[in-house]
């Protein structure tokens, strides 16, 4: 199983927007239906009005690649290029404890 943890630094007031756009083109019900996800969720920062957080869980790394090969997720990249200024992505490889 492996858990991505998405931190976007958005660029000063377009997190709902980018929000928005993300919700818009249906990226995240794609993922969500996508064969090995097990997380999708997007979650505000109660700190930070400029980040917007992404938790991803997935089956094995042939899903998530399979993710990263998708229509949606070339989409994601052109918006994260107008919304954002940084992206950090943290990955671990996890069973439950």
């Amino acid at each position: 199983m492996l858990v991505i943890n998405v931190t976007y630094y958005v660029k000063k007031g377009q997190r709902d927007k980018f929000l928005s756009e993300i919700r818009a083109h249906g990226i995240d019900a794609a993922s969500k239906a996508e064969k090995g996800c097990l997380a999708y969720d997007y979650y505000f920062s109660p700190d930070n009005e400029d980040i917007l957080f992404l938790n991803e869980i997935w089956e094995s790394e042939e899903d998530l690649k399979a993710h990263a090969e998708a229509p949606h997720f070339a989409k994601v990249q052109e918006l994260k290029a107008v919304y954002t200024d940084n992206v950090e992505l943290v990955k671990f490889s996890a069973e439950k404890l």
